[in-house]
């Protein structure tokens, strides 16, 4: 504060009429009484100004202290689920992979015909989908982003589909809209193998090298064979707990071989060309990365969460 800097114990003003007897004989009087005629001055000028300043708060019924000093504002941070997203896309495009982006609101035939899921086929039971006509839909994942991809390009296919879904679903692991990557690669003589060791390149690069991974027999219409890959779980390290419901594996993401259903849609040659597809959901990654246990907590807003990222 003002008052403080020159008129306080260790104030300039104070230091100098301590020392007005250093000087030559002659100047002390005149220093003194300028010094005096100063400190006046200055002590009238703080009172005035406390004065206004505690009749203004008053009026204006401000209620805010304008003496204290003011608080820093704090820096933002990166949302977790941005952050997972932006490190999942990064590990992919290092693979060599292109990112592509699709509408949110999409066609019937793109979620679902495209994809082999024709209408009535009893896994459109599984995507619980938000229908806005009979034909349009919000997305229930991202993957038609890649027919659409293969009908305007011809293989070699490497692309990565990430952003926003939506389904009809709210509890602890699920939330209406959420995000989700998905990718495809086709070439000549793309094999299982090679599905296996691009998947657990990004397992062991996202968690660690040490992470042990399993891939688990299971069903998506529009792949076959198709495989769950499961993860050793990051809370119990496998010796069962009730995050991985005592089996010590966690599921991470789906994959398998595009069936070829999928790529006569496409106009692909089936005898020709092969490929794999697979989805990651963003929120289950950022929850097993973090430690987190509630999804819902992304959702809202509470800066004391949101700060630790």
């Amino acid at each position: 504060m003002v008052s403080i800097r020159y008129l306080g114990r260790k104030g300039i003003l104070t230091a100098f009429l301590r020392s007005i007897s250093t000087l030559p004989e002659d100047q002390r009087p005149a220093a003194g009484k300028n010094a005096n005629i100063l400190k006046t001055k200055l002590e009238k000028a703080i009172a005035q100004a406390r004065s206004f300043m505690a009749a203004n708060s008053m009026n204006q019924n401000m209620g805010i202290d304008v003496t204290l000093p003011g608080r820093r504002r704090g820096y933002g941070s990166t949302h977790p689920v941005t952050r997972v997203l932006d490190e999942i896309c990064g590990i992919f495009m290092r693979l060599g992979f292109d990112i592509v982006e699709g509408p949110e609101v999409e066609t019937d035939y793109y979620n679902f015909e495209a994809l082999n899921i024709p209408k009535y086929h009893p896994a459109r039971d599984m995507q619980d989908t938000f229908y806005v006509s009979d034909n349009i839909v919000l997305r229930t994942h991202t993957s038609p982003s890649q027919p659409r991809t293969m009908e305007k390009t011809d293989p070699p296919v490497r692309i990565v589909s990430a952003g926003k879904v939506f389904r009809c679903d709210s509890d602890l692991t699920h939330t209406p809209m959420f995000h989700q990557i998905e990718g495809l690669m086709v070439d000549e003589n793309i094999s299982f193998g090679d599905l296996k060791g691009v998947l657990t390149t990004f397992v062991h690069q996202f968690f660690d090298e040490h992470t042990a991974l399993r891939f688990r027999p299971s069903y998506f219409p529009f792949t076959e064979p198709s495989a769950e890959v499961d993860i050793r779980c990051v809370m119990c390290k496998g010796t069962g707990c009730r995050v991985c419901s005592k089996t010590g594996w966690l599921e991470v993401l789906g994959s398998g071989m595009v069936h070829p259903a999928v790529f006569e849609n496409v106009g692909y040659d089936t005898g020709k060309y092969t490929g794999f597809a697979f989805g990651v959901g963003i929120e289950r990654m950022a929850m097993l990365k973090y430690g987190i246990d509630d999804i819902r907590k992304y959702f809202e807003n509470d800066m004391r969460f949101l700060g630790q990222f």
